[in-house]
């Protein structure tokens, strides 16, 4: 066990514990816009998000109506690996789908 450890004057080491910190979760937001089809929004919740057929209904109807959905929670490289995959798989279809990297709340 590793801790920081200062001297007292009876000459005795003291040692505090550090506590080890959670790293900051991103969240994967889809954004609507006006050309990407509901079907190919799905389509990329299933296969990046590996979301049940359900949910990536519910996510594509929350940003279909309210502009943006919330994909997924993950770490920083993984939240960035996955917004770049829907930019690549919409760029590659043709659609101008963007999804956004935020540091969970």
């Amino acid at each position: 066990m590793s801790g920081t450890g200062e001297q007292t004057d009876s000459g005795v080491l003291d040692r505090s514990e550090s506590e080890t910190q959670e790293p900051p979760s991103y969240r994967v937001i889809l954004h609507n816009d006006d050309y990407t089809t509901m079907e190919f929004v799905i389509e990329v919740l299933e296969s990046v998000f590996a979301l049940p057929s359900e949910e990536a209904f519910r996510v594509m109807m929350l940003v279909h109506t309210r502009g943006f959905g919330v994909c997924g929670i993950y770490s920083f490289e993984i939240a960035e690996t996955k917004a770049a995959m829907v930019h690549d798989l919409a760029r590659g279809r043709g659609f101008p789908l963007r999804a956004s990297v935020e540091e969970a709340p």
